[in-house]
């Protein structure tokens, strides 16, 4: 772009794509006192440059055998489907991995971006599953170990899902995978450095898969969880013995103290204005 276009882009109220950022308000956890487990929230404005920010809607299938779950999920997929058409228009890149329908999705082009992406070494041993890892953080707030489901009476436990729900769109510039190496080399290939999570289930997939924000964070990424586009696996009936939305906002507290801080998926939605900070 020369010095003419500049000006006549900036005068019109627009920065150039490249120079496009997010303004995230993280939010995070801290212990309030040296060893305590009170902790106290603290507020961190990111700068995150468009093209190098990605959002990966995690396992958002079209069903589940906990019929609770499938329904919040689908009160859930209209306004996440808002926030990546959102996100999409500004730069942002959309990777959609329900986890285990790839063959659903062989063949098309956002599929085959994902599989052709050059191969990368990744810092790291991207792992299978990411289990949680008592060096890093604390026990889970709330208990995934006893059936889950919060339905008055459960179904077997089998898969009941083929693939994304068909509530979010995916759109021609958008990527699909679930697994964590194809995700990494496209990333490192296209420059990508900041990783939003959103999606279910936050106690399991979310924290746990080989594109999951554990493994985010291992691999040196900037991460966030979209604290509002998320959701537990978790029964009122078992510990602590609260509400399903409160259980969900313990582990979110959880994540942000010992994985990554959270933000608001409105902030997905709009670009910084002035003069971003590079990260």
């Amino acid at each position: 772009m020369n010095r003419r276009s500049a000006l006549l882009v900036l005068a019109a109220g627009f920065a150039p794509a490249q120079e496009r950022a997010l303004h995230l308000r993280a939010r995070r956890r801290e212990a309030a006192l040296p060893g305590s487990d009170l902790t106290r929230t603290v507020q961190e404005d990111l700068h995150w440059p468009t093209k190098a920010t990605a959002i990966i809607v995690c396992d958002m299938w079209d069903g589940h055998y906990c019929q609770a779950s499938k329904r919040r999920v689908e009160e859930m997929a209209p306004k996440m489907n808002q926030v990546l058409h959102a996100a999409r228009r500004l730069g942002v890149t959309i990777i959609h991995a329900p986890s285990g329908t790839m063959d659903v999705y062989e063949g098309m082009p956002q599929r085959k971006r994902m599989q052709d992406a050059k191969l990368a070494t990744p810092p790291v041993e991207i792992a299978k599953w990411c289990y949680h890892d008592p060096k890093s953080e604390a026990a889970l707030p709330i208990d995934d170990q006893t059936e889950p489901c919060d339905d008055d009476v459960v179904g077997e436990r089998v898969r009941r899902y083929t693939r994304q729900n068909a509530l979010l769109d995916i759109e021609a510039p958008d990527g699909i995978s679930d697994s964590g190496q194809e995700i990494y080399n496209y990333c490192e290939q296209e420059g990508i450095r900041n990783i939003v999570l959103m999606g279910v289930h936050l106690n399991m997939c979310v924290l746990g898969r080989p594109f999951g924000i554990r493994q985010q964070v291992r691999l040196g990424r900037s991460v966030v969880l979209a604290r509002d586009l998320t959701d537990s696996m978790y029964d009122p009936r078992q510990k602590p013995y609260v509400s399903h939305d409160r259980g969900t906002a313990l582990m979110v507290e959880h994540v942000e103290r010992y994985w990554c801080p959270s933000i608001d998926s409105e902030d997905l939605t709009r670009l910084a204005t002035g003069r971003p900070k590079r990260t």
